[in-house]
């Protein structure tokens, strides 16, 4: 049995969060929800939903990750009541700032009087609107548009250019932070990093309640990329954010981001998300754009732990549709690889340890011999993490006796998470393996399996052990 190895992740929203559409989004291959919080009315409207997510996973027998994004400092445009759109001249100058007492409002209360900025613009709605900064004031900046256009409200609003010094978790994230800690929801995802600091309020709230979850770096500020190999070092992992990027640096240079961040991610060891527009036409239509299918293949053939769905999901006429396509395409797509020896490159391990010796071991021994899988024994699901990094063609099965170890590794390449019991010894632990992979069916007698685990069994960060079985 193969499972298609690069994870799909999609966002819930108003016309996909019912009980039957998140059934139907599992049976078409979701393996992580993300949930936006501005798409969530209230508390109960956000518990329930991840009630929903953990009942219908259970009765699909799959685990299924939930990736919180916390939404940060996001500045849009705040009209008043009497507006709903503002009609903008070429070349006409324009004031911009919290105040109503300026041409154009915005919802953030930002002190504009130490910043410094060179070559700097204003973008609203996704660089649909983009304005030229002509000088600043305390709470204000002087602007000049670019080109004709109209703004709307609640649209978001970029500073490119400017370095504004605003904190990336709000206080709102963080009552949102300890609502999903409550139930027990698997990822974090912090928007608007810049450097690895951010993370440090996060950390605080975990030392503070006694709990912690891990948490991915949104890269959407030119600030990151230049803090890039410390983020994705303090971070348990990255999300590619094209959109806010794009609009932050110029659209030319988003592909050569978007390979160097996937290269840095997979030296590293740490799990990368493509996300943003990958179906976005699908929103509207019922089938993607000949460009959007090579943007999907091409996330694969970078090698990316997971591409993700946004509005094509959360608010778009054809959820199902859209990922039933992006699964046809990731299937395609891997396929190909595994016809193409040179598509299939060996991994450069730059960090020389036991645990990665031994999953590159795992790679190696299951490309030139007879092997069907490749099983870990995980109570973290660390080392399921190192043998991914490899990317073996082998299916690689995870068991672990934590539930929430499996909904975590839901989102990482290649892995099918599986939950067992504790084990005492490594008899009982190979026992038990061939156990679930014959009940399940997904090895049968006489299949050969690669495991890897930890001796003494049952300690977390002991992966030491590697070991050949064949099912009898």
């Amino acid at each position: 049995m193969s499972f298609i190895k690069t994870k799909t992740i999609a966002t819930l929203g108003p016309i996909s969060k019912s009980p039957s559409i998140i059934t139907e989004l599992i049976d078409e291959g979701v393996d992580v929800f993300r949930i936006n919080m501005s798409h969530f009315k209230n508390d109960v409207d956000f518990e329930n939903t991840v009630k929903i997510i953990r009942k219908e996973s259970k009765s699909k027998n799959k685990y299924i990750g939930i990736l919180v994004d916390l939404a940060g400092p996001k500045i849009r445009i705040d009209l008043n009541k009497e507006e709903s759109s503002i009609k903008i001249n070429k070349n006409q100058k324009y004031t911009l700032g919290y105040s109503n007492t300026n041409d154009i409002t915005i919802n953030a209360k930002i002190d504009f009087k130490n910043i410094s900025f060179k070559d700097a613009f204003v973008k609203i709605d996704d660089g649909k609107i983009v304005f030229e900064v002509l000088s600043k004031d305390k709470e204000s900046l002087d602007i000049k548009a670019t080109d004709d256009g109209i703004i709307y409200n609640k649209k978001g609003v970029n500073f490119p250019g400017i370095e504004l010094n605003i904190k990336s978790l709000t206080n709102n994230d963080k009552q949102h932070l300890l609502l999903a800690a409550r139930n027990k929801i698997d990822w974090f995802a912090l928007s608007f990093v810049r450097e690895s600091k951010d993370i440090n309020p996060i950390l605080k709230i975990y030392k503070k309640e006694g709990f912690s979850f891990p948490v991915i770096a949104k890269i959407e500020k030119p600030e990151a990329i230049d803090n890039l190999d410390s983020i994705i070092d303090t971070f348990d992992g990255i999300l590619i954010a094209r959109g806010d990027l794009g609009v932050e640096m110029p659209l030319a240079k988003l592909p050569s981001l978007q390979k160097l961040i996937i290269e840095k991610c997979k030296k590293i060891k740490k799990p990368v998300i493509v996300a943003t527009q990958m179906l976005d036409s699908m929103i509207e239509n019922p089938s993607p754009t000949r460009a959007e299918v090579n943007d999907v293949a091409n996330a694969v053939y970078e090698r990316v732990d997971a591409v993700m769905l946004s509005g094509e999901t959360a608010i778009g006429k054809y959820p199902l549709k859209a990922v039933k396509i992006m699964q046809d395409i990731l299937l395609n797509a891997e396929e190909e690889i595994e016809k193409n020896i040179t598509l299939h490159e060996d991994s450069v391990d730059i960090n020389r340890n036991i645990r990665s010796a031994i999953g590159e071991s795992v790679k190696l021994i299951s490309r030139h011999l007879e092997i069907d899988a490749i099983v870990v024994m995980t109570e973290s699901g660390s080392t399921a993490v190192v043998v991914s990094h490899f990317r073996p063609m082998n299916n690689i099965f995870a068991l672990t006796p934590n539930e929430s170890t499996c909904n975590k590794l839901s989102l990482v390449w290649g892995v099918i998470p599986l939950h067992t019991k504790q084990f005492s010894s490594t008899d009982e632990m190979i026992e038990e393996s061939e156990k679930i992979l014959k009940t399940k069916k997904l090895l049968k007698k006489g299949d050969t399996f690669v495991l890897t685990s930890g001796v003494p069994v049952a300690v977390t960060g002991t992966t030491n052990m590697l070991r050949i079985h064949k099912i009898s």
